[in-house]
Formats: structure tokens, sequence, C-alpha cells
């Protein structure tokens, strides 16, 4: 591991002028991803602003009537949160599914947002990889790519997003808020990653040398019956290999509102847009759901493989909402 200097920042504003001070330092929260990255030499900073102290740990009601979430709050005190279980079951399932206890215990919301790819290549410094070392090429075009991206991606990256909470969050039209050296500022997390395109390495539309201070949920009635379901290779820890985050509003048997975001298929939470078109205002119906997701899956485009996934993400599709529906009817 690199050396490199550690500073406390003790208010969100020094926080943003050591970072700006140097550019070759990062911020730390829990260093769940961080520090692993650091470890292996993909990550190389030469200073870590820890931003754990700073007083961005509450989670409190908005006067719209949704949630506003620190960026330091961990994902256990998260996914225990009395009013997330309450609001937004989805975000609570999302968070649970993901990493182990100890990991949640240390990792922060910010930093849960931030993480990056598990893709073999690009934590191995000894081989090319575009988002690593843009330029050097995507060896999992042809190589290992069985759990890769299947929507999105391009001939320069076909990594996938790792995260289970963002998943939720996309689905729940969540609000990244965060600060710099010219104030604040915030960002839709629809729009909070960047598209693939040639410049895999460039991840969010963060400005440089910003600090996320939280995250805001606009009130969502539909998420009161709502479920995150993960399909996994194992059934202790570990990443996806595909997920949806689902929160569906049925009134006399037809959908009156629908959330579906997809995760593991993409180098970024996966907004299902045209599966939701599709189903509002159709009778909740097995073969509805199907329709929708092959709607959405239309624009698949898996490698040698990892066709599985589309098969897997439509019953997954189906089987969620068809829950969802079962619970409406009771």
């Amino acid at each position: 591991m690199k050396e490199f200097a550690y500073q406390r920042a003790e208010d969100v504003s020094g926080a943003v002028a050591l970072l700006g001070a140097d550019p070759d330092a990062r911020f730390l929260g829990g260093g769940t991803n961080l520090v692993d990255l650091m470890k292996s030499g993909v990550e190389r900073p030469g200073r870590l602003v820890d931003v754990r102290q700073l007083p961005l740990g509450a989670i409190e009601s908005t006067s719209e009537g949704g949630l506003r979430i620190g960026a330091t709050v961990t994902n256990s005190d998260l996914a225990a949160h009395p009013e997330v279980r309450r609001r937004y079951p989805l975000l609570t399932q999302a968070v649970l599914a993901g990493a182990s206890g100890q990991l949640r215990n240390m990792a922060t919301v910010g930093g849960n947002l931030l993480q990056r790819t598990r893709c073999g290549y690009f934590a191995d410094v000894t081989k090319p990889c575009n988002k690593r070392e843009p330029g050097t090429g995507c060896p999992a075009l042809e190589g290992e790519h069985h759990n890769h991206a299947i929507l999105g991606a391009s001939e320069h990256c076909v990594a996938t997003h790792p995260s289970d909470m963002g998943v939720a969050l996309t689905a729940l039209d969540a609000v990244v808020t965060y600060e710099t050296a010219d104030g604040p500022g915030e960002l839709p997390l629809a729009d909070f990653y960047l598209p693939v395109g040639d410049t895999p390495h460039r991840e969010t539309a963060l400005p440089p040398g910003a600090l996320i201070t939280g995250v805001t949920v606009p009130p969502a009635p539909v998420a009161a019956r709502s479920r995150y379901r993960k399909v996994r290779e194992r059934a202790s820890y570990a990443f996806a290999i595909g997920s949806v985050a689902a929160a569906l509003d049925v009134s006399d048997g037809v959908v009156r509102e629908v959330r579906l975001a997809f995760g593991a298929v993409a180098s970024r939470p996966w907004r299902a847009r045209a599966a939701e078109r599709a189903l509002t205002g159709a009778p909740a119906e097995a073969e509805n759901f199907a329709a929708a997701a092959d709607a959405e899956l239309a624009a698949a485009r898996p490698l040698r493989d990892n066709a599985y996934k589309v098969t897997l993400m439509r019953n997954l599709v189906v089987a969620v909402l068809t829950e969802l529906a079962e619970e409406a009817a009771r």
C-alpha cells in the first residue's frame, strides 16, 4: 500500500477545503471499499480526509413528508430506522441484503453510493481496464463476464455497479445533496451516475472535490407496499447477479402506480422506465408483468456468458410484482 497522510475534518467546509488543497486526497467514511482498493493498488491517494465525525449522521423527516438521510449514517442504522422501515420497506430490505453485519456497521450512505465495481479486471492492477486506466481496453468483453452488464454497457466497459441500496434509492427518486467550495448542490439519483460511453472512468456527475452530505427521499405513498429481491450465487454475503426494487399501488385490480429499478445489470442502478410505462393502467396480472419486463429488457445486449440474466430478470420482475399484487388483493 502506498504511504498516505491522514487528517480528520472538523466541519463540512473544512473537509471540502482540505480536499481542494490536495488533489491527491480522498474522503474517508467507513472505508469498506476505499481501503480494500488501496490495499490492492487500485486507489493510491496521498491523503485521507476522515469525514466520519462530521454532523451528517442524522435521519430526519422533511416538511414534505419524506426523509433526509445524512451521508455518514451507517448502513445498519439506516436499515433499522423505524421511519425507513415504515415508509420505505424496500430500502431496509435492500440495505440488509448487502454486505455483512460487520460491514454494514461501518459502511456509510455516502460511501455506498460511491463504491466501485467488483469486476475482477478492475480490481487486478496487472490487467488492463478502461475504468482504472482509460484507453487500455476491456478484457471482460471476451474474458470472464458471467456477472457483467446486459443494459447500458459499451465496447469500453461492461462492469456493473454493486450497490443494493442505490437500486432502492433509484426506485424512490432520491436526490443526492453535496457541498463544494462554491456552495451546496444536489443531483437526482437518476442523473448522479454517468452513462458508460467511452469514458467509463468518469462514474458520477459530482463536481470535482464535492463531498456528499446526504440523500433526500421524497414522499412516496406507493412505497408502503414495496420489496427488494436479490438473487446471488450463495445465500450469505455476496454481490447480486440480479436484483429488483419494486413498489406497487393497485386499485380494483389495476396498476395505479409502479416503481421498478434493476440492480447488477448495468454500470449504474437501472430505472425500468419502459416497464413502468407498460404497466401503469394495466391489470395487475402475471402476463402483464412479464410483458412489462420484456419491454424493458428488449434493450438488453448480453455477452457470450451472461444471457441468462435476461431470463433471470424477467422471472424476478414477475415474481416480485405478483407477490405485491397478491398482498394488495387481500
